[in-house]
């Protein structure tokens, strides 16, 4: 059997020094906004490139607070257009809707499957105040050309960087393009917690001090909230372990990328399509996502192969039963990307013979 992500065997690498990393937090009998915090937060900010780095509770609340921030600031105001992809994942629209933003979807580039620039700039109108930029899969957004043109329309950027954990494009990591950039460290992501976490990112101050207000019940002081915020913290020991594989994070995306420079030398199914990668530095393969017109048949082939597969995702925001108000509306590229996708197997922990039996099952495939 190869697993779609062994978890297991990724942090079994580690497993003394994250012990180790537990044990000093227990040991210190101090659980929230401590040393630990501060020091995965200077650590993390440094890695990305940017000014501050804000730990919170995931990577869902992230993007909340990133936009509740800028309306705290009188940066947004509710019934703003965000601009967002129509083929992400569904956190990147519940941050917007959450703050009362309107959400207007794009259809993505049909050869990255990330934010197109040409088809958001045809979307900017007089209400639009924001983009917000996934880099779908670990693969960077074009940011040069997307934040020219937020500048040219003075919009906000906000990266959603939950997949992209250390992705570069001309020297400069997801995380340091945007006004801000939200991160995930779910368990699954690039740079995993042991639990739910997740990371803010900026080079502003004053949104900085404001986030570190809204993710602590919008208090900079005890029993004195200037903000009707929430609670949101990294605790300290979800930020010692992510202190701990931090320091590994660029070992594993090389391993990562090894796996997916494989599958792309190897796999020649042409029943199946290959996902597309424009910059080695730029794609640090969260997911490696291929598509097929006959995905069931090729997932169903592949279990009996003993190989595990995934879709992310089977269906898109605007169809989900959450939102109706946007059921009505018809994204031809985003919903044949939905119908299409498919991932295999990837993780930094996987061996030649896995990988190599994950080729031959995608090769064996016939209709």
């Amino acid at each position: 059997m190869v697993d779609f992500l062994n978890l297991k065997s990724v942090n079994a690498q580690y497993a003394e020094q994250l012990k180790q990393a537990c044990a000093r937090v227990i040991d210190s009998g101090w659980y929230l906004q401590g040393d630990e915090l501060s020091c995965f937060e200077q650590a993390f900010a440094s890695y990305c490139g940017s000014k501050h780095a804000i730990g919170v509770a995931n990577g869902l609340d992230a993007l909340t607070l990133v936009l509740r921030a800028w309306i705290e600031l009188g940066w947004l105001q509710e019934g703003d257009e965000v601009i967002v992809p129509a083929n992400t994942y569904i956190a990147s629209v519940l941050a917007i809707t959450e703050n009362r933003l309107t959400p207007v979807f794009v259809e993505p580039d049909p050869i990255t499957f990330n934010l197109s620039p040409k088809n958001v700039s045809a979307l900017i109108t007089a209400r639009s105040k924001a983009i917000m930029a996934v880099h779908l899969y670990g693969q960077l957004a074009p940011m040069p050309e997307l934040v020219a043109l937020a500048k040219q329309h003075m919009l906000l950027v906000l990266e959603d960087s939950a997949q992209a954990h250390g992705a570069a494009l001309d020297g400069k990591k997801a995380g340091a393009w945007g006004d801000a950039s939200g991160f995930s460290f779910y368990p699954g992501k690039n740079l995993g917690a042991l639990g739910d976490g997740g990371a803010i990112t900026t080079n502003n101050d004053e949104l900085a001090e404001v986030l570190m207000a809204l993710r602590n019940y919008g208090s900079h002081t005890k029993y004195l909230n200037k903000y009707k915020g929430m609670n949101s913290r990294l605790d300290e020991i979800q930020a010692a372990m992510l202190s701990v594989k931090l320091a590994h994070i660029d070992t594993e995306i090389a391993a990562r990328r090894w796996v997916a420079n494989y599958y792309r030398q190897s796999i020649t199914n042409p029943l199946v399509t290959l996902p597309s990668c424009k910059d080695e530095t730029s794609h640090v393969w969260h997911l490696f996502v291929v598509c097929s017109e006959y995905r069931e048949q090729l997932q169903v082939h592949l279990a009996e192969r003993g190989i595990q597969s995934l879709i992310h995702y089977p269906t898109p925001p605007h169809q989900q039963a959450a939102y109706l108000e946007f059921n009505h509306l018809s994204f031809p590229m985003t919903e044949s990307i939905h119908q299409q996708v498919l991932s295999l197997p990837m993780g930094p922990t996987m061996t030649e013979v896995e990988v190599g039996a994950v080729v031959d099952a995608v090769n064996a495939f016939v209709i």
